[in-house]
């Protein structure tokens, strides 16, 4: 089990360069080869800062992604009504940004048998592999995040109930991570932010009128996930919760505990990568659910703003962490990404230098 004490998300701001190439591309202004040799020199960059800040895992920034979770659509067909909205509809909230409410694509669903036209992630991984000599971790969805795509209207010629589409979804991300184990690739996370939005009742709705109760939703969601770790025995899983990230807002409020013993204490992931950078995660306590053998990234550092944290507040927090987990599993990491989506959050590339700096700073201030 990979055992670094600092660790980030996944996404990071996208280069300049690189966002207005994909308004090109989408105009046909250029070609997919020039267009390539662009977004492979903003991976390279991220990687360069990721290591110069010092960290121990390094990713991608999820640089040739639209979102986090935008690979499942992108590489299968059977989908109706994609488009970025797919990624960023809800009722967003942030004192600094202002509220922002985007609406759910009225077509959006699974309309037909899923065909896989390409890997999610192996393309990144390869590159990753090729540019740093560092630990390189590849970000993948949770399959129940999924359940946005399946309606009950739309989508029940191509697959009658919720559950023959998430099983499908699973089985795709099982065959991903094995092949990224083949590959090389030692350290996968997985993104399960819709785990916390069901703290909500009208969250709590939403996915109920998939079809699952919320209890199910946090046991047989659990199953799936578990089904995708075990697809890959040797490889590290990291697990990430968050309270919805975009463009420096967030989606829901609630301490963990509701859904702590069947999440925390259920997923059989090796890191947990919590959201912890402010009042709306709630205490510490829900940490005593997790499982014996795992450690808890604490997600301390804010990406939703430009305020820098110090080595010596988050040195009292770990402390304060480490009467629900031991210290020695423990670590420090971002609260999300950085740029969950190509709407990045409101901070600028030297903010987020800072930050994976002070995390690693941190780490080998306590742990060497």
């Amino acid at each position: 089990m990979i055992t670094t004490h600092a660790d980030h998300v996944g996404s990071l701001l996208r280069p300049a360069e690189l966002l207005a190439a994909r308004d090109e591309l989408a105009a046909r202004h250029l070609d997919p080869a020039a267009f390539k040799r662009i977004e492979d020199r903003g991976v390279r960059h991220v990687v360069e800062l990721q290591e110069a800040a010092g960290m121990p895992v390094v990713t991608d920034g999820e640089l040739r992604r639209e979102s986090f979770q935008s690979e499942l659509t992108a590489s299968c067909s059977g989908f109706s009504g994609v488009s970025i909205d797919a990624w960023l509809w809800g009722e967003w909230h942030s004192d600094a940004q202002g509220d922002l409410s985007v609406d759910r694509p009225a077509e959006l669903a699974v309309t037909q048998p899923l065909r896989k036209l390409r890997s999610l992630a192996a393309e990144e991984y390869t590159f990753l592999r090729g540019v740093t000599g560092g630990l390189g971790k590849v970000t993948l969805p949770s399959p129940s995040l999924f359940a946005n795509l399946w309606s009950p209207e739309l989508s029940r010629e191509a697959y009658p109930a919720v559950d023959d589409f998430l099983e499908e979804v699973a089985e795709i991300l099982s065959d991903e991570v094995r092949e990224l184990a083949r590959l090389g690739c030692t350290y996968v996370q997985l993104d399960a932010p819709h785990y916390p939005l069901l703290i909500e009742a009208r969250w709590r709705e939403f996915y109920e009128a998939r079809g699952w109760s919320t209890q199910a939703w946090l046991s047989r969601g659990i199953e799936l996930d578990n089904q995708v770790i075990d697809a890959a025995p040797n490889v590290t899983f990291g697990f990430h919760l968050c309270r919805g990230n975009q463009g420096s807002r967030w989606l829901v409020s609630g301490d963990y505990e509701p859904i702590a013993a069947q999440v925390l204490g259920g997923i059989r992931a090796n890191r947990l990568l919590l959201e912890y950078d402010d009042e709306r995660s709630g205490g510490f306590e829900p940490l005593t659910h997790v499982r014996d053998d795992a450690m808890v990234m604490l997600g301390l550092v804010t990406t939703k703003s430009g305020r820098v944290e110090t080595t010596e507040e988050l040195r009292g927090r770990v402390a304060d962490a480490s009467a629900f987990v031991p210290l020695e599993r423990l670590g420090v990491s971002t609260q999300c990404g950085f740029s969950t989506s190509v709407v990045g959050n409101a901070i600028t590339e030297e903010d987020e230098r800072r930050k994976l700096g002070v995390l690693a700073a941190t780490a080998e201030e306590i742990w060497g």
